[in-house]
């Protein structure tokens, strides 16, 4: 049969063989999108402050900013899985891309609230597009082996470091103005459209993957999830019996029970049935939801407190905020080796223990601000807990279920992790005109709370057969190749 003379897209390097400048290139490009994307969270925390300034924006209308993106991304992530599996990947990262910089642009001039929040919820919605398609296609165009962890490795650094790049970024830029921290990103991602038009291969969808998009499913999950962060930010503004406020939250729990009645009826749900019984998977889920949305909520009131009360600029509080940030970025090529030597579990319940002594240590009171005795303390221990256990959560909750169910459990993992993000940032909104204390022990409680479930995970296993014991340390599985997690460094 006489060759194709077709051009072909960059092919993967061969195992034990130099790796080519194209799929090098091809890497470069998704690794960069996983950046940017990793770093929309943070550019926007430390702009805070400036945003509500030019706004006239309170406390709880800012948190928008926050939990709109981690609402987008939260929500949508199973759908944009089930997008992915329907259309292909590559026109769903293309289309991702150019998205995402239009609403880089749109946000960078909005000078109404709607609207940004609106480019934000966007955002959001491309992140959970491109973050899980970049894996799929490394996994496809790298070889297992060598090169395949290689290529993960780098995906997981730049992943890993782009909340650090984002708090220095954005502590440079809103010194000129706010509206730059959201402007950078969309010639970023149009370069990196350029080059992934020419680098990315072209996939044909798995003739096996579900047919139904579950739109359904979809967006009552996503009117859910705005209405539950709508009710509570009405709650300081019009009253917590005002009717706008209880008709929001009383409409998401239906819109609530309505999604799980989807997914319990329909042929193809976007979460199945199988994974809400797997019960590791749910504690992973559950106490990395806890540490990453209390890390948020506290980089919240800090970034309020450092700015408006104790006199930081945006600069000072990007840098005050680098030691929770850059630990993580700088041992994340070694995560999943400490995660196989120790054991997740024992990481994850160090990592419990470590933030919420943290948040303890946090200044409740007064606006002098003494930084290497009351902030600095709290960074350290938040950057230790997110080394010990944000990798350790990620490998224990896909590990622990079969094989067939891994890519839908990483999926439900994540979402659980950015809709915590949603919640509590609202709640530390709320709360934080009352003083630092009350949000300050939401945080606390929320930690404590995800070190309770840690601790049950050192616990031995109970089996339905009593008559085989557990063997082997326990939620101690063979991890399987570490994969990068969103929404938090």
């Amino acid at each position: 049969m006489k060759p194709s003379t077709t051009p072909r897209p960059a092919g993967p390097p061969e195992a034990g063989r130099r790796w080519s400048p194209a799929p090098w290139g091809l890497l470069f490009v998704l690794a960069a999108n996983m950046l940017i994307d990793a770093l929309e969270v943070s550019v926007a925390l430390v702009a805070l402050p400036a945003i509500g300034d030019d706004l006239q924006l309170a406390p709880h209308q800012l948190h928008w900013v926050i939990s709109g993106f981690a609402a987008g991304f939260g929500a949508l992530l199973l759908f944009g899985g089930r997008l992915v599996a329907i259309l292909g990947r590559r026109p769903v990262y293309l289309a991702a891309l150019l998205v995402f910089a239009a609403a880089s642009l749109v946000g960078a001039l909005a000078d109404h609230t709607a609207l940004l929040v609106a480019t934000r919820f966007v955002k959001g919605f491309c992140a959970a597009l491109t973050a899980p398609t970049g894996l799929a296609i490394i996994a496809s165009a790298f070889p297992e082996g060598p090169a395949r962890s290689r290529a993960l490795s780098v995906y997981s650094l730049f992943g890993a470091s782009g909340f650090s790049v984002g708090l220095l970024l954005s502590g440079a830029l809103t010194e000129a103005s706010w509206r730059w921290t959201f402007a950078f990103p969309a010639p970023v991602a149009l370069l990196l459209f350029a080059f992934a038009l020419r680098l990315i291969p072209q996939d044909t969808p798995d003739p096996k993957a579900p047919r139904r998009y579950d739109a359904a499913g979809a967006l009552s999950l996503t009117s859910a999830t705005l209405l539950t962060v709508a009710g509570i930010a009405a709650g300081p503004e019009y009253g917590w019996d005002h009717p706008l406020t209880l008709g929001a939250l009383l409409l998401a729990a239906l819109l609530a029970l309505l999604f799980v009645r989807i997914e319990r009826t329909t042929p193809q749900p976007l979460l199945p049935g199988e994974l809400l019984r797997q019960r590791t998977l749910l504690r992973s889920a559950l106490g990395a939801g806890a540490l990453n949305g209390s890390y948020l909520g506290l980089l919240l009131v800090s970034t309020l407190h450092l700015q408006q009360q104790a006199g930081y600029s945006p600069w000072q509080t990007g840098l005050a905020f680098l030691p929770a940030a850059a630990p993580l970025a700088l041992t994340a090529l070694h995560s999943g080796r400490y995660a196989t030597r120790f054991g997740p579990a024992r990481l994850i319940a160090a990592g419990a223990a470590a933030a919420p002594l943290g948040y303890l240590l946090y200044p409740r009171e007064g606006t002098a601000v003494r930084y290497a005795t009351d902030v600095l303390p709290t960074m350290l221990l938040l950057g230790a807990a997110f080394v010990l256990a944000f990798t350790a959560f990620h490998l224990q909750a896909t590990s622990s279920v079969p094989e067939q169910l891994r890519a839908a459990a990483g999926s439900f993992y994540q979402t659980a992790v950015q809709l915590a993000a949603a919640l509590t940032t609202v709640l530390c909104a709320v709360l934080y005109p009352a003083g630092r204390g009350p949000a300050l022990a939401l945080v606390t409680a929320l930690a404590l709370a995800g070190l309770a479930l840690a601790l049950r995970g050192l616990l031995p296993h109970r089996t339905t057969a009593r008559q085989t014991p557990p063997t082997g340390p326990p939620d101690r599985p063979s991890p399987p190749t570490p994969k990068p997690t969103q929404g938090r460094p």
